[in-house]
């Protein structure tokens, strides 16, 4: 299995069982886990109701360019990199795309 292809599966893994946690307080939204291994985009959404508000929200993004892994969103609580790490991805492979270009060089993770 080629590095592009393992940081894939890290990833569709970790959104999966990231997925598997409901919001307790809103029973009408769900996660859903989309995949795009052909242009390398990985999301877990929540879409649903909670009462009269529609709920769409973007809850984790990631997308792998020239072989590093792009944390583009993160809207939780989670240490989302360390377990990332844990399950094989490398710390010079990890670009926190959140994060302006001027202030990537002081994370300790790949700037580009």
């Amino acid at each position: 299995m080629d590095k592009i292809e393992k940081y894939q599966n890290i990833i569709i893994e970790y959104l999966n069982r990231y997925a598997q946690i409901r919001p307790a307080n809103q029973p009408e939204v769900e996660n859903y886990v989309i995949a795009d291994r052909e242009k390398n985009h990985f999301q877990l959404l929540r879409i649903g109701w909670h009462g009269a508000q529609y709920i769409f929200s973007v809850v984790l993004h990631f997308e792998i360019k020239n072989g590093k892994v792009w944390f583009q969103r993160n809207s939780t609580e989670q240490d989302v990199v360390d377990v990332l790490m844990e399950k094989g991805i490398a710390r010079e492979d990890i670009v926190l795309g959140f994060r302006p270009p001027y202030a990537r060089p002081h994370t300790g993770f790949a700037v580009a």
